[in-house]
């Protein structure tokens, strides 16, 4: 069994963490208090903390198979068809793209497929999913 991660993230505004990772997201909600809640990030710990000083850092952005990749981000890498149905529920529901969801590498070695979009407070996320989990380490 993988060991979970611990993420705390800077957030604007806690309700609109919770709309966007609760409710979007499908994240369960854990402990709170009036300046962080955690969330169940697909097995997962991460905390959305209140920034009091008014929003995440702009992230830098490197070139990746053609495509400008923010950075930082963070993520995970889920099962194929729930990565779909994922993207599927994130277009309906209007998120705005950096990178839209799509296949990187095809036809190479870690062939994934990937979508980049912002939480509301700025914080670059990406999801992913290969269709053989054994390529996530290929060289």
């Amino acid at each position: 069994m993988v060991q979970p991660f611990h993420l705390a993230v800077p957030v604007k505004d806690l309700a609109e963490a919770r709309r966007f990772y609760g409710g979007l997201l499908g994240c369960a909600e854990g402990r709170s208090s009036p300046e962080w809640v955690d969330f169940d990030f697909f097995g997962h710990q991460l905390v959305a903390h209140l920034d009091h000083a008014g929003g995440a850092a702009r992230p830098i952005y490197n070139p990746v198979d053609g495509k400008d990749v923010p950075v930082p981000h963070f993520g995970v890498v889920l099962e194929w068809d729930h990565w779909h149905r994922l993207a599927e529920t994130l277009q309906a529901a209007g998120i705005r793209f950096g990178i839209e969801p799509g296949i990187r590498f095809k036809g190479q070695v870690g062939e994934q497929a990937t979508m980049f979009f912002q939480d509301p407070s700025g914080n670059a996320l990406e999801f992913k999913a290969f269709r053989d989990m054994g390529q996530l380490f290929a060289k």
